[in-house]
């Protein structure tokens, strides 16, 4: 395991200093992430709460299909009862109704705030258990602004969230978009920074934005899912798909939830950046739309960790985004040796992916920039506009058909 870590570290370093310099290559490699795999706390307590008298969907193991049916048995009073006295299973069940969601999640985030609180001025931890605990509650306070939506939060790790922007009840188009690494709780919300694009929060309200300026009079919503425990800088994590792999039955069950909560015209479209797109990669092969095809878009990938299109089902049309040349992924080997890489590169033609156009956008977070050619095929591809989609080599072939 220690060669294995050490000839992971090596191939990484030298990808990076080909890409972008020693300095960079020196601070990519970290350490390995613990997926997180079981469901959130109160799980247990839940599982054995007879107070309805009968037994309680499982969160570790029930259907989408079985929560609605669930939440949909219970009186409103009920309902309520058990969001207060278990947000975070309430919260993160996906096939429970979206409203409820939202309001156990704002609850559970409100009462981690007020646990970091505590523990920031708590004079018997260190300073750095301070200081680190003064950072999330900074955090939840920003996240706790009134009128968020949060589908997820899981305080477990780094943090688990995914926020929506727009209606899901009323939208006629839905978007989940699927980050990459170096998101968790902390990042996801960089709208106070130079760079808001390297945040799951600014990348789905851009795309919103975006959707909206296309087609103002369709109802639209999308989802920044950061629901899964995601690499950290280039080392092991991002070369192998061991986090991806854990990342996939969560992302499945998100849509099997949204099919039962949400009704939008379309099943909803995956944008998948980055280490994201091998999450939805390995995802596609679960994804049961009954409303249709699914659109898959990737941009930034470094593979997909399948040989091809085809592997990714008839459920699914893949859309692959040209790479700008700013883009430091290019400088990854597309193979996948041992379980090292994440093989072939899905905007090669041989991969069968319809590859669109990037122009304008500029660098790895750069694909969703408002005015550039990704974020327009984005937001068309969202809205079904096909026609309108500019294809990387303007000839109209990847939309030839549709």
């Amino acid at each position: 395991m220690r060669f294995r870590r050490t000839l992971i570290a090596a191939m990484v370093s030298f990808t990076v200093l080909a890409g972008t310099g020693a300095a960079a290559a020196g601070a990519a490699v970290s350490d390995e992430q613990i997926a997180i795999t079981t469901p959130p706390a109160g799980s247990a307590a839940w599982s054995h709460d007879d107070s309805l008298g009968r037994a309680m969907p499982d969160p570790a193991h029930a259907t989408a299909d079985e929560v609605a049916a669930f939440f949909a048995s219970l009186t409103p009073a009920q309902q309520q009862r058990l969001v207060r006295t278990y947000p975070l299973v309430v919260g993160n069940f996906d096939g429970a109704p979206v409203a409820l969601r939202y309001q156990a999640n704002a609850l559970a985030m409100e009462q981690e705030l007020a646990k970091q609180q505590d523990r920031a001025g708590n004079p018997a931890l260190s300073g750095t258990e301070r200081s680190i605990a003064a950072g999330q509650a900074a955090t939840l306070t920003k996240l706790l602004i009134p009128g968020r939506q949060f589908l997820v939060f899981d305080p477990r790790g780094r943090g688990l969230v995914a926020e929506v922007y727009g209606d899901l009840g009323t939208a006629q188009r839905v978007s989940v978009l699927v980050p990459g690494s170096d998101m968790d709780l902390q990042h996801f919300d960089r709208s106070d920074t130079t760079d808001p694009l390297k945040g799951a929060a600014g990348m789905g309200q851009a795309l919103r934005a975006e959707e909206q300026r296309v087609s103002p009079g369709t109802s639209t919503a999308v989802i920044a899912w950061s629901g899964y425990v995601t690499p950290v800088g280039l080392g092991a994590d991002a070369a192998t798909a061991r986090l991806a792999q854990a990342a996939a039955p969560r992302l499945a069950r998100l849509l099997d939830g949204l099919a039962l909560t949400s009704h939008p015209t379309t099943a909803p479209a995956l944008f998948c950046h980055s280490y994201g797109s091998v999450v939805c990669g390995l995802t596609a092969p679960h994804v049961h739309a009954p409303q249709g095809v699914t659109d898959m878009v990737v941009f930034g990938s470094p593979g997909m960790d399948v040989p091809d299109a085809a592997a990714l089902g008839d459920r699914v049309r893949l859309w692959a985004t040209a790479r700008n040349p700013g883009d430091w992924i290019g400088n990854v080997p597309y193979l996948e040796v041992a379980g090292l890489g994440h093989g072939a590169d899905p905007t090669d033609p041989a991969f069968g992916a319809h590859v669109i156009a990037s122009t304008g956008a500029e660098g790895h977070n750069g694909y969703l920039t408002a005015g550039t050619a990704s974020l327009r095929n984005f937001a068309d591809i969202a809205l079904d506009r096909y026609t309108d989609v500019v294809c990387s080599n303007n000839n109209g072939g990847c939309v030839s058909g549709l």
